[in-house]
């Protein structure tokens, strides 16, 4: 199998094929990053994000990996999208807003378990930009220097939006668990409910 560097390197040498190669290998993968962010308008973003890629290519240096690109640019086309439901020219403070508050619309990932409900319904109710940063570190299992380079951030502050995230979690957690042992096992291992949740949202986006 062609790895993502030489799949671009083909596509910028003008093979078409290559092109729609990359898009395939990440289509599941930016569907899932949309999905419990943006709802019914996740399908739309995955394309804007494919054409600005189709678009920008050329300006794609090789600055860290082709999958910490396009996930950045991913992450922009979620910002821009956020920013036209309230103004086009609007500031919005991704460090403070949550999706929840952007985009009340209920998550359309459903879980068979309430403490999974509880889980994707708290990632919504957390700032924006600490929301993308543990999913991408749980469900795209991006290391710390991928994600500062995705959202293009120094690492240092990367660490500590994660620290930030996962403290904001649990408390929303905390105030939505009925009880303390659902609470108890809601929280368990972020690595064990990440790994749950990750195949979760790709099996949804799979199912349209």
């Amino acid at each position: 199998m062609s790895s993502d560097a030489e799949l671009l390197e083909a596509w910028r040498g003008g093979d078409r094929r290559a092109g729609r190669q990359l898009f395939e290998r990440y289509f599941v993968e930016l569907t899932r990053f949309f999905r419990n962010k943006a709802g019914p308008d996740a399908q739309d973003l995955v394309q804007r994000t494919f054409l600005a890629c189709v678009e920008g290519v050329e300006r794609y240096r090789g600055e860290g990996s082709f999958r910490s690109w396009i996930f950045g640019v991913a992450y922009k086309q979620l910002c821009k999208h956020y920013r036209a439901k309230v103004r086009e020219d609007a500031h919005v403070d991704f460090g403070t807003v949550t999706a929840f508050e952007l985009d009340p619309t209920p998550s359309q990932v459903l879980a068979r378990r309430r403490e999974h409900q509880l889980l994707l319904e708290a990632l919504r109710h957390i700032p924006v930009e600490l929301q993308v940063a543990l999913e991408l570190r749980y469900w795209e299992q991006m290391t710390e220097a991928e994600i500062a380079m995705t959202l293009g951030i120094p690492l240092g502050t990367l660490k500590s939006r994660l620290r930030r995230a996962r403290q904001l979690l649990a408390e929303r957690l905390r105030m939505s668990a009925s009880s303390p042992s659902e609470l108890e096992s809601t929280l368990g291992s972020l690595e064990d409910w990440a790994e749950q949740l990750r195949g979760l949202v790709a099996g949804s986006s799979r199912g349209g």
